[in-house]
């Protein structure tokens, strides 16, 4: 597995956006894209074999049409790290019939608003999500991602390894959720706390 296609980065939950936004221009990092929405549609085969295996099939709208493809993350690494490839497509609904066409179907959509900074070569997203605020430090090795944290006053030992749809899982389990997507439409009204998602946010006051 070449470095070109290595994905190797961290989540954290915030409980303060602005004061996080704050801190990353303090240490230098420039914006690159303002807040943008996004719609991700994941894709399957049938039988779910690419999610029984942690693998992804995302077809992603925002400024760009993005089809991607990841491995399941390797084993026992302080950050995720997995494969991932990026085909930059210039229809989204030509990229849709393509995928059924081929076999896949969409099962899961979900929706966030991503602002993105870069610190030297690590890209720092800040996504606002149906069920709370994030950011991940991607880029560099975990070395680097964790000084990186550190310098933002997160939490290290409060990093999240899992992706955004496997949050989402774990919260329709815990509050027995009918909503099919992660929409901001579907989660209208609801109150979701990081106990329902099972992790603690990593900016905390203890810790500023």
């Amino acid at each position: 597995m070449t470095d070109q296609y290595l994905e190797v980065e961290a989540k954290f939950l915030l409980n303060d956006r602005v004061g996080y936004e704050r801190r990353l221009r303090s240490i230098g990092a420039s914006l690159v894209q303002p807040r943008t929405h996004e719609m991700n549609y994941r894709f399957d085969l049938p039988d779910r074999s690419l999610s029984k295996e942690s693998r992804v099939l995302r077809l992603r709208q925002d400024q760009n049409t993005v089809i991607t493809y990841k491995d399941a993350a390797l084993p026992n690494q302080p950050v995720s790290m997995r494969r991932e490839i990026e085909l930059k497509v210039y229809d989204f609904d030509d990229a849709k019939s393509l995928l059924e066409a081929l076999g896949y179907q969409v099962y899961v959509i979900y929706e966030k608003y991503r602002t993105i900074y870069t610190l030297n070569d690590l890209e720092i997203t800040i996504d606002e999500l149906p069920y709370g605020v994030f950011t991940e430090i991607e880029g560099g090795d975990a070395r680097r991602i964790e000084h990186t944290a550190a310098s933002l006053s997160l939490l290290w030992s409060h990093r999240i390894l899992s992706s955004y749809l496997v949050l989402f899982e774990h919260l329709r389990q815990k509050k027995d959720l009918k909503a099919p997507n992660l929409t901001f439409a579907d989660f209208k009204g609801l109150s979701i706390t990081s106990e329902d998602l099972g992790i603690k946010a990593a900016d905390t006051s203890a810790y500023l």
